[in-house]
């Protein structure tokens, strides 16, 4: 049974935040978000998306932004190729490597995912009341601050305490109340 991590908020506010809740919130509404994706995994999609952003883009570079081993990416560029979506090209500076690039295929995808998640999320939204949207509203820049940021490194976390004694350490990311004056 997963246990329920909150971290309390600073002393001049009366948040109370559940991080289990909203990890969960978070993930349904993901998985909702991508139940169509044109017979690509998330980790293919991510990847045509990179592609599509920072392309032409070389396939190490690929595998250190989307965080993905070599051979990992080996299979999933060779899927995205097969199914039309980029196309491999030689590096115009390095005869030996190659580039990946987004084919038109592979726009049109994206394009029509994002089109369909768009529609699918504010059918969602128009569904809440005025008060639900407005906190929403009031909640877009710290989900966008979260996220971008990339969590600190727990053995480095000095100025970090558990919201209780009980806390084994198990998790310290998730049971961890941050030092409101810590650099984020």
């Amino acid at each position: 049974m997963a246990r329920e991590s909150t971290i309390n908020a600073p002393a001049d506010d009366a948040g109370v935040i559940d991080v289990t809740r909203l990890r969960v919130a978070l993930a349904r509404l993901t998985r909702r978000l991508r139940r169509e994706l044109d017979g690509l995994t998330p980790t293919q999609l991510a990847a045509l998306a990179t592609v599509e952003k920072a392309g032409p883009i070389r396939l190490g570079d690929l595998a250190a932004i989307e965080g993905i081993a070599p051979s990992t990416l080996t299979r999933l560029v060779t899927h995205l190729e097969d199914s039309g979506f980029v196309k491999r090209c030689t590096d115009p500076s390095d005869a030996r490597a190659s580039t990946l690039a987004v084919t038109p295929k592979g726009r049109e995808a994206l394009d029509r995912l994002r089109a369909e998640t768009t529609a699918i999320l504010t059918r969602s939204i128009m569904a809440l009341s005025p008060e639900q949207r407005r906190t929403l509203a009031a909640a877009m820049p710290v989900l966008e601050h979260l996220a971008e940021v990339v969590p600190p490194d727990p053995a480095l976390a000095t100025d970090m305490e558990p919201t209780s004694p009980d806390d084994p350490g198990s998790a310290p990311l998730q049971n961890w109340r941050a030092n409101p004056r810590a650099p984020v």
